[in-house]
C-alpha cells in the first residue's frame, strides 16, 4: 500500500478508498512483552483512573472490564502521570478502542489540561465509525479529514498516533492511513491547533456518545 503524504495545500477533506478491503477488522491484542521490551509504557492500570484528571462532568468517565468507558455530557480526561512529566513531543502511542453505533470521542495529543470544553490545544485523532459525523476514525480533525470508516462498531480495534518532528502518521490496526507534513504555519501563540508538545487526552463528546479504551500505552522518541 503506497503512503499517502499531505502538505500546505493537501489539508481539506479526503478520501481514502477502500477500506475494508485494505484493512479487514482485526481485533486488538493487550500489550505483549516484546512492546515492553521496545520500550512501550503503559499510561493506565486497567482498574482506575489514576495518573489522569477529568475536568467538567466526571461522571461522564467510569473504569470497567480494564477499560475506559465513556459515556455522558462533554468532558474530557487527561493524562497527567508521571511518564516523561506527562509532557510528549516524539512519541507513537497505541489504544485499542471500541466504540457503539452512533458514537463519537477522540484521542488529543500534544494538549493541556483546561477546566472545560473541547480542548483549544494540541490536535484530536477522531474516533467515530457511525456518528453523523462524516469525518471518521483516524482523522487529524480538521486536518486531514478520513470520510471512510476504517473499522466497525462493537469490536475492538487499534488506533495508533507516531509523531516526530512535524511528522504524522495515523494506522488502524497496523495498517497506515496516512502521513502528514505540518507546513510551515503562522503562529500567533506558543501553542494552538498545531504541532507542539503536551499530553494525551480522551474525550466524551455527549449522552448518545459511548466509546471505551483499553491498553493505553506510549513510547518516548528522541527529540
Amino acid at each position: 500500500m503506497n503512503i499517502l503524504r499531505f502538505s500546505a495545500n493537501q489539508c481539506c477533506a479526503l478520501i481514502l478508498l477502500c477500506f475494508f478491503g485494505c484493512f479487514g477488522v482485526g481485533s486488538a491484542a493487550a500489550q505483549t512483552q516484546a512492546e515492553k521490551d521496545e520500550g512501550w509504557i503503559s499510561l493506565f492500570d486497567g482498574k482506575t483512573l489514576n495518573g489522569w484528571r477529568v475536568n467538567e462532568n466526571p461522571e461522564t468517565f467510569s473504569v470497567k472490564d480494564g477499560a475506559i468507558v465513556v459515556n455522558g455530557n462533554v468532558s474530557h480526561l487527561f493524562y497527567e502521570g508521571d511518564v516523561n512529566n506527562h509532557d510528549f513531543k516524539n512519541f507513537e502511542l497505541k489504544i485499542d478502542v471500541m466504540t457503539f453505533p452512533n458514537s463519537n470521542s477522540g484521542i488529543y495529543f500534544h494538549t493541556d489540561f483546561q477546566e472545560k470544553g473541547f480542548p483549544g490545544v494540541g490536535h484530536e485523532v477522531q474516533v467515530n465509525l457511525t456518528h453523523t459525523d462524516w469525518k471518521k476514525s483516524g482523522s487529524l480533525y480538521n486536518v486531514v479529514n478520513v470520510d471512510k470508516a476504517p473499522a466497525v462498531d462493537n469490536q475492538w480495534y487499534t488506533q495508533h498516533i507516531i509523531v516526530k518532528g512535524k511528522t504524522v502518521r495515523i494506522l488502524i490496526n497496523g495498517q497506515l492511513l496516512y502521513e502528514y507534513v505540518e507546513p510551515n504555519l503562522k503562529k500567533d501563540a506558543e501553542r494552538g491547533q498545531f504541532i507542539s508538545h503536551g499530553t494525551f487526552a480522551l474525550q466524551g463528546h455527549d449522552p448518545g456518545s459511548k466509546a471505551m479504551f483499553k491498553n493505553i500505552r506510549v513510547k518516548v522518541l528522541p527529540n
